[in-house]
């Protein structure tokens, strides 16, 4: 099969469209005939290269993906050869007790589809049968490669980690990002008030489309400032923040007293600091947030497949582009999701 792998790490240039070993389906395990695959940081971060992380080499990214199934292991049932799937990407052992608690995202084993394992830049993928969710036939394949990862990611922060109501008021930080977008209509649909950050008129322009209360330019105007007038004073309840030191501190003064911080990622930078005294004064709750469970993602899809909400796909790279998806999604452009086609 073709594939699109990294030998070693670095820029953009490592990536290889090259042939690969034609996966097969062990027992309780299928292969999926990959139509499109949805990029993530993380593929960004993989390829450059993670501290104290050794990836097997040479190495296939992708964790979301949607396609056909090609062939079924023994053992496997409910599924057929030909079936519309989409992935969950996160995997476990399913038998431990943080997986039997419903809680497999705390797995010792757990494990992103395309991190320690072969992902989905590639014509087939293998992947545990518990991880296939079947595809409605009105769900086309680009919008379900782009769902899983982002809006389980997003979920999990708004309501295991924020504790969303429709009272609430959310800030949202890079509703272009695919987390972003995702958590913009999943606060819309639970009612609540959602307020985005966004940098340069275009893309506060596709956050308004969204439904977003209000937007705020985050390349020129002040962040807090700007959501006390909106919030007569007060601040927002939730932030669901994943940008890291460029926006940590503005995020946390952005919050109500009694509010919730969220998080899930740093792409700009891990090392953020907190004045202790901001956080037992104002009571706030910092929560990191990692992917989510199984029933979440299911919880999620419902609503994507009754056309609740959908993702934002801004544009789609051939696989053997894989190379140049990389250089746009790096370079900060796309309002919502890049996905790899095949």
């Amino acid at each position: 099969m073709k594939s699109v792998r990294f030998h070693a790490h670095g820029g953009p240039e490592v990536l290889q469209y090259e042939d690969a070993p034609d996966p097969h389906a062990k027992s309780g395990w299928v292969v999926v005939r990959v139509k499109a695959c949805a990029l993530n940081h993380l593929d960004l971060w993989q390829r450059r290269g993670l501290d104290r992380v050794q990836l097997p080499m040479p190495h296939t990214s992708g964790a979301e993906v949607a396609g056909t199934i090609a062939e079924l292991g023994a053992d496997v049932t409910g599924l057929s050869v030909g079936q519309r799937v989409m992935l969950q990407p996160g995997l476990s052992c399913g038998r431990c007790l943080e997986c039997l608690s419903g809680r497999d995202f705390l797995c010792k084993a757990y494990d992103v589809l395309g991190y320690q394992s072969d992902g989905g830049y590639a014509e087939w993928v293998t992947v545990p049968a518990v991880n296939v969710m079947p595809l409605p036939d009105h769900i086309d394949f680009i919008a379900a490669a782009a769902f899983p990862l982002t809006f389980l990611t997003a979920w999990h922060m708004l309501y295991a980690g924020g504790r969303l109501s429709s009272s609430d008021t959310v800030l949202v930080v890079a509703a272009g990002s695919g987390v972003g977008q995702a958590a913009v209509q999943l606060a819309r649909t639970a009612r609540a008030r959602v307020i985005a950050t966004a940098r340069g008129a275009a893309k506060c322009a596709k956050a308004l489309a969204l439904g977003v209360d209000a937007v705020i330019d985050s390349s020129v105007e002040d962040v807090p400032k700007r959501v006390k007038a909106l919030t007569a004073g007060r601040g927002v309840d939730i932030v669901i923040e994943h940008v890291g030191v460029a926006t940590w501190t503005s995020s946390v003064r952005s919050l109500a007293t009694g509010g919730r911080l969220v998080t899930c990622g740093a792409t700009t930078g891990f090392d953020a600091t907190l004045d202790l005294r901001h956080l037992f004064a104002r009571q706030l709750t910092c929560v990191g947030s990692y992917m989510g469970a199984k029933a979440e993602l299911l919880q999620a899809a419902d609503g994507f497949f009754r056309g609740w909400y959908a993702p934002v796909v801004d544009r789609t790279f051939p696989l053997a582009e894989a190379a140049d998806a990389h250089r746009c999604l790096e370079a900060g452009q796309p309002f919502g999701k890049v996905v790899l086609t095949c």
